[in-house]
């Protein structure tokens, strides 16, 4: 018995998370309230305060759900980055906008992060969290870039946070203007050649540190 109401709690939150995602794509973050949530899931409003303290709590389990095959993919690229890290990076932001073009769930949260979530009131925590998130991201990058400069991929005198802020801007400004208007171009198909252009110019002109 104890087994089953697990069970039903399980699917009782994947279905409270399904819904979110759903309307905060709908109406967005701001509009949203828990009894919409509830009302989409087809369920009570103390069933959605069973599992979640308030609409922050929410959206915060929504993006660590969406962010999860991310970050197990990363801890993987970490183990192979020693010998090859500009080729690590290369797999990282192709795997990353490519699984954004085929996954209509990605795209939803994608959005809703992007694009429907004003970073006021309750939200001001999620988004605390997030920058964090991207803060860890681009620690990873950095150590990546680090090791291209120490093997030789790139040259000594790279600028490194120059460097890492240009893929950042470049991968964050893709996926949002892609998610704008996804019909101008196959995402998927264009990743590698978007992806190599930037690391072909950081590998002939990278951005340099200024002569000691």
């Amino acid at each position: 018995m104890a087994r089953k109401t697990k069970e039903d709690a399980e699917l009782t939150y994947a279905a409270l998370l399904d819904a979110a995602e759903q309307v905060f794509f709908d109406k967005g973050v701001a509009q949203t309230t828990l009894n919409d949530i509830a009302a989409a899931a087809g369920m009570t409003r103390g069933a959605i305060y069973w599992h979640f303290k308030d609409k922050a709590d929410v959206l915060q389990a929504l993006f660590k759900q969406a962010m999860l095959p991310m970050e197990s993919m990363l801890v993987e690229l970490d183990m192979c980055a020693e010998t090859d890290p500009l080729g690590a990076l290369r797999y990282m932001c192709i795997h990353a906008l490519s699984n954004l073009a085929r996954s209509t769930q990605q795209q939803r949260v994608f959005s809703i992060m992007f694009l429907k979530c004003e970073n006021v009131g309750e939200v001001v925590t999620v988004m605390k969290d997030k920058l964090e998130r991207r803060d860890e991201c681009m620690a990873r990058v950095r150590r990546k870039l680090l090791k291209a400069v120490e093997i030789g991929q790139l040259p000594a005198d790279t600028d490194v946070f120059l460097s890492q802020q240009v893929l950042n801007s470049f991968m964050g400004g893709t996926m949002r203007e892609w998610l704008l208007a996804p019909h101008l171009f196959a995402l998927d198909t264009a990743a590698p050649a978007m992806v190599d252009m930037v690391l072909a110019g950081l590998r002939t002109n990278p951005p340099r540190l200024p002569a000691s």
